[in-house]
């Protein structure tokens, strides 16, 4: 699992753009910039659309005025969810990425993934928000129960910053 010092692991993330479905790498948003990155279980999800998305949508200015080049949040969904999840939320309005790791390519890389078969989530992402700069992780928070979004708030990880 992925831990403050550590460098963030690239991998492939899609979106949704003008021509359809693009590729986007984690390293274009890592790279020389301050990136706040943020995972959760699944788009629509209770507490990810009462909770998690909305407080950084709500902070995004706060963010940028401590000079965060990028606010980009990864769910285990397909691109397609993720446009209509945004479509649903304003998050691209906001100057939030929402970016699908339909694959859980970067889920598995960071070690965050995790199965509850009973409600149809393989390797999805477990709860969680960083603060990364020039590709290394500044600030860490890591969800403990489900359900709850506190450690990994973005207001939290704005104190940190």
């Amino acid at each position: 699992m992925i831990k403050v010092g550590d460098m963030l692991p690239d991998a492939t993330l899609m979106r949704i753009g003008e021509n359809g479905p693009e590729q986007v790498s984690i390293a274009s948003r890592r790279d020389g910039k301050k990136l706040v990155i943020f995972g959760l279980p699944g788009a629509f999800t209770r507490t990810c659309s009462a909770l998690h998305l909305p407080g950084f949508i709500r902070n995004a200015d706060a963010f940028r005025a401590k000079g965060v080049d990028h606010i980009v949040c990864i769910s285990v969904n397909d691109p397609f969810v993720m446009k209509a999840w945004d479509d649903a939320m304003g998050a691209a309005a906001a100057g939030v990425e929402l970016l699908a790791d339909g694959a859980s390519e970067f889920t598995r890389a960071a070690g965050l993934a995790f199965s509850l078969p009973e409600l149809g989530f393989i390797n999805r992402c477990l709860r969680f928000s960083a603060y990364v700069e020039d590709g290394r992780i500044s600030a860490l928070n890591l969800e403990t129960q489900s359900g709850v979004c506190d450690l990994t708030a973005a207001e939290t990880l704005l104190d940190q910053i």
